[in-house]
């Protein structure tokens, strides 16, 4: 089936962690806002990394029909060194008995077999070179309040190395430091576009994959320092009209609290149960263009709580 221009909104919380660390600023939270506003971001290469994630623990061997690999990851060779695209690809070509082909054919050949791929496009600079405009595009994700990064001490009991008989070697364990942050909000705004989806190849199993990784993909980080991370809020909107977008979902949605009260008592909120989420102006807005649309679903979180009439859009969260 062919896909549909569509849209994406994907609102996640992230508790006692950093989940998207700046190298440039001590692996402090990424912050594209001045310090007065007090926003934090995500980059859209943390949220693909998450759902690229949880296709490999899912299909580690691709699937029944092998079509669900994953292109982009860090695979070691047996000395230790990471794969290039050149062999990351020639390793998915193998195991799906088309090395041969992908000699001269491996653009067909990840297209065919390569979730990530048809989903978020791809650069090959392998001979033959060519290129793809992923179907789907996240914009970055930001904090939608203001967040208070806390840099923290901790202490390892294991020393680094082995102490001798004559006292040399290290006997006390290691001090680290990082920072850290109580809770935080994000909302990220997404497309999916059906001409770059038809180059693709891009599926509606494709699309149904990729709407469960971003939920599952979320609660399956394993990362110690990138904190709990919960999703919250996934709408996903189709249109009928081939030309059209409705834009800015992220903005209709606000929590309450809004972030100039958080501004103004210096505060910030450090649970779920501290906000509520109110979705009235994006229920308007999809009820406005309900003729432009044709079909809308929302998960959310149970705990969540909002304010706005969305009902009609709730699926039942099987994942």
């Amino acid at each position: 089936m062919t896909i549909n221009n569509g849209e994406l909104l994907f609102i996640k919380s992230v508790k006692d962690g950093i989940p998207n660390r700046d190298p440039l600023n001590d692996s402090d939270a990424r912050r594209l806002f001045p310090e007065e506003d007090g926003r934090i971001s995500l980059s859209d290469v943390s949220i693909k990394r998450d759902a690229r994630d949880f296709v490999i623990s899912l299909y580690p061997e691709g699937g029944e029909e092998q079509r669900n690999y994953v292109f982009v990851q860090a695979v070691e060779n047996d000395k230790g060194k990471l794969l290039g695209r050149k062999s990351l690809a020639e390793a998915i070509a193998e195991k799906v008995g088309k090395k041969s082909e992908a000699k001269n054919n491996m653009k067909d050949v990840l297209l065919d077999h390569a979730f990530d791929v048809r989903t978020f496009g791809i650069v090959y600079s392998e001979k033959p070179k060519f290129n793809l405009t992923g179907p789907v595009q996240f914009s970055w994700a930001h904090s939608m309040h203001p967040v208070d990064t806390q840099y923290i001490q901790g202490t390892v009991t294991m020393p680094s190395k082995d102490a001798t008989e004559s006292g040399e070697g290290n006997t006390q364990g290691t001090i680290w430091t990082s920072y850290t942050l109580p809770f935080a909000v994000f909302a990220m705004p997404g497309i999916i576009n059906a001409s770059s989806a038809k180059h693709t190849r891009m599926t509606e199993e494709d699309q149904e994959l990729l709407l469960k990784s971003l939920w599952q993909g979320t609660r399956n980080r394993h990362a110690r320092g990138r904190g709990q991370q919960e999703p919250l809020f996934l709408m996903h909107v189709e249109y009928n009209d081939p030309f059209f977008r409705i834009g800015f979902l992220d903005e209709m949605v606000k929590l309450l609290p809004e972030a100039e009260a958080w501004r103004q008592s210096d505060q910030t909120p450090s649970k779920l149960s501290d906000i509520t989420m109110d979705v009235t102006e994006l229920a308007n807005t999809l009820n406005k263009y309900k003729d432009k649309i044709k079909h809308c679903r929302i998960w959310k979180h149970s705990l969540l709580a909002t304010r706005g009439e969305i009902n009609q859009y709730l699926e039942e969260n099987s994942w």
